[in-house]
């Protein structure tokens, strides 16, 4: 009878070592043993723009940390929901979206702006002569739609620059913006600055870029948590913010072996997009990577209650960010 005894607790036992633990709202990573997974949401298709990730995969800074980062290129607003509900630790999010989640009481926190400049642009071909926003002045832009950093940036250039939204005729066009510049259908687009920029080029085209980051400082794309995350696992948040930080810099410090990398992550990828990442490194360069100034948050806090988009304002905007993670990743703390 007791050997019996001994056997059903040895298979209860190796039953129970071959389970995994579900995530839980304090470790919403989900860890398992010494390592945690981490599902980051990442707002767009696999692409080299996303090279310090893959770095920082690749060279194995994330499995320093004892993470497990799966790529989920899911819509940024999955990211806003899962980060805000507690059910993800992390998301890659563009600034105005976290003003925008506030204002929904849902408890998100931007930990390290990855893009340092605003990467929405006007772009034009040259004989249009829209070399400022003052040239936009009678002309018909196309946007993807009426949203999104596309949106808020054309809105922010046109505020910086003292014209009002009505002196321009804006369409929507979905995202078509190298076809229907090529097309003529309006007179300038608005894109990212390492995107439609780089293909219009890569087809010979002569074209103007406005850089929206030139006349107005918005926050973009970054590292987004959630309040319970840092209040219960700032440990995890401080590995994350570390590792993701390394890949950042080694990519700058080595674009050809990033891109290299970041082949492996991106299916088909070749030789002939290289332009890409070498258009994205300057939209993240910074004296201290991933910090964030708070005239960006002011700044874009502002320009949403223009829009509309804010019933009204914030009370404290203090709550939005914290560099708390970046400068000990930097300090060797």
């Amino acid at each position: 009878m007791k050997r019996i005894l001994f056997l059903l607790l040895i298979l209860i036992l190796v039953l129970a070592a071959g389970c995994t633990a579900e995530p839980s709202a304090s470790d919403p990573g989900g860890d398992t043993g010494s390592i945690t997974h981490i599902r980051l949401p990442m707002g767009f298709i696999p692409d080299p723009q996303y090279a310090p990730f893959y770095v920082a995969a690749d060279k194995g800074y994330f499995a320093e940390e004892q993470l497990s980062v799966e790529f989920d290129y899911s819509d940024e607003t999955d990211g806003v929901s899962l980060v805000g509900a507690g059910e993800l630790p992390f998301a890659i999010v563009s600034g105005e979206q976290v003003v925008l989640g506030r204002a929904q009481e849902l408890p998100l926190v931007y930990i390290l702006e990855w893009f340092q400049r605003f990467p929405i642009a006007v772009v034009s071909k040259a004989p249009a002569g829209i070399e400022e926003p003052a040239d936009l002045a009678g002309r018909t832009v196309g946007l993807p739609g009426f949203f999104g950093a596309s949106f808020v940036g054309y809105t922010g250039l046109l505020a910086a620059a003292g014209l009002p939204d009505t002196a321009v005729d804006a369409e929507e066009i979905g995202f078509t913006q190298v076809e229907t510049l090529l097309a003529d259908r309006v007179d300038a687009v608005v894109g990212y600055a390492n995107n439609e920029p780089v293909q219009l080029r890569a087809r010979g085209e002569e074209i103007n870029v406005i850089h929206v980051a030139d006349y107005i400082d918005l926050v973009a794309n970054g590292i987004v948590t959630n309040e319970t995350t840092i209040a219960e696992n700032p440990e995890l948040v401080e590995r994350f913010v570390r590792a993701t930080l390394r890949g950042l810099a080694d990519t700058l410090a080595d674009p050809d072996g990033a891109y290299e990398i970041s082949k492996q992550y991106v299916e088909g990828l070749d030789d002939s997009r290289m332009n890409v990442l070498e258009a994205s490194l300057p939209l993240w360069e910074a004296e201290t990577l991933g910090y964030t100034e708070p005239e960006s948050w002011e700044q874009t806090h502002a320009i949403l209650l223009e829009m509309g988009l804010l019933d009204e304002p914030l009370p404290d905007l203090d709550i939005l960010y914290t560099n708390r993670f970046v400068l000990e990743a930097q300090s060797g703390e």
